[in-house]
Parts: structure tokens; C-alpha cells; sequence
């Protein structure tokens, strides 16, 4: 069976340029997720893993849309080879079952791993400079909800769970926790 793999970073990125890549390959079923490549714990990347079988064939545009750090790509190479499945990268041209392919594959993993490094690295020394300008103020402070003190109250008395406190407030987990601390601090 023909299978593909299409990610994206966020919820804000499109993937068409991806599944148009794909179009004249006969995919039989695609595995799409909007999510961070930062390790492998996704879900549609575990429901692919568990879905394909001996003779199969995963289409990915390009390595890094499977993994951000060679460490990762390789394990998940390894994985698709131990269940006798194909990996094809489009870009690259590359396909794992044959041993330029693997190699291949182990050379881009790793220069894709540099190159995200060198971008992280740029964009904090970027970050620095502005800060120094005072051009960068970062993100905007978060305000406290209107019925934050109620709901607090409630929280610290233990009538209220933390995640109900933050269902109320209307926060996520991290800006509700941040708040917490900020507020207790």
C-alpha cells in the first residue's frame, strides 16, 4: 500500500504544496498533522507506525517533514526497515531500501539537524541585538482574566480543580500556571 506522511509545523501552515507533491503517486491513504517535529511523539507519526505493513510504501516530501534531529530520522528509518517498509523521500529522491539511500538519509538528517541549529542559533543572536536596540519587547504581557479572583480564590480553597480554574479563566495550561506564579510571586 502507498502511504504518505504530510506535516506541518502549526495550525497556521497549509499543507497543499506538500499533497500536491504527491498527487500522481497513487497514495492510497494519508497520515496529516499540524504539529512541532521537536521529537516523535505524534499522533498521526504513531498511528502510521502501527498502520503500515511488510511491502509498504511511505512518501514523505522531504526528511525534515518526518524529523528534526538525525538521531530521530535514523531511529525512524531503522523502524520502517525492520517492518520491511519503504521510505521515499520526494525531494531528496532518496529511497531507504537500497544502502545509497540509507546513507543518504543518515548525510540529510544531519545537515538538516545543522542547518535548524544554525536558524535557532541566528535567531537568538538576532533576538539579543534587537533587545540591546530595544526594538524587541517580546511577547505582549498576558492580563488577568476578570474573574480571577474568584476563580483563584476557589482554587487555593481546593473547590476547584486546576483544570477547571483554567476551563473558567478561559487559559491554557502554561499561561495559567505562569499567571499562578506571577500572582502568588
Amino acid at each position: 500500500m502507498k502511504v504518505a506522511y504530510i506535516r506541518v509545523s502549526t495550525i497556521e501552515q497549509n499543507e497543499e504544496r506538500q499533497v500536491k507533491a504527491m498527487d500522481n503517486l497513487g497514495i492510497e491513504k494519508y497520515f496529516n498533522e499540524k504539529i512541532s517535529a521537536k521529537d516523535t511523539n505524534r499522533p498521526k507519526l504513531k498511528e502510521l507506525m502501527d498502520f503500515v505493513r511488510e511491502g509498504d510504501i511511505v512518501y514523505i516530501k522531504d526528511f525534515s517533514r518526518l524529523a528534526r534531529s538525525t538521531k530521530d530520522l535514523l531511529e525512524l528509518v531503522e523502524y520502517f526497515n525492520k517492518k520491511k517498509v519503504n521510505l521515499i523521500s520526494l525531494k531528496e529522491n532518496l529511497d531507504t531500501s537500497t544502502p545509497t539511500g540509507k546513507l543518504m538519509v543518515t548525510m540529510m538528517g544531519a545537515i538538516n539537524e545543522f542547518e535548524r541549529t544554525n536558524l535557532l542559533e541566528r535567531q537568538r543572536e538576532g533576538i539579543a541585538i534587537a533587545k540591546e536596540n530595544g526594538a524587541y519587547k517580546g511577547r505582549k504581557a498576558i492580563e488577568y482574566p476578570s474573574n480571577w479572583n474568584e476563580i483563584y480564590s476557589k482554587y487555593k480553597n481546593r473547590e476547584l480543580t486546576a483544570t477547571k480554574s483554567m476551563e473558567l479563566l478561559g487559559l491554557k495550561r502554561n499561561t495559567f500556571y505562569k499567571l499562578l506564579k506571577q500572582y502568588e510571586a
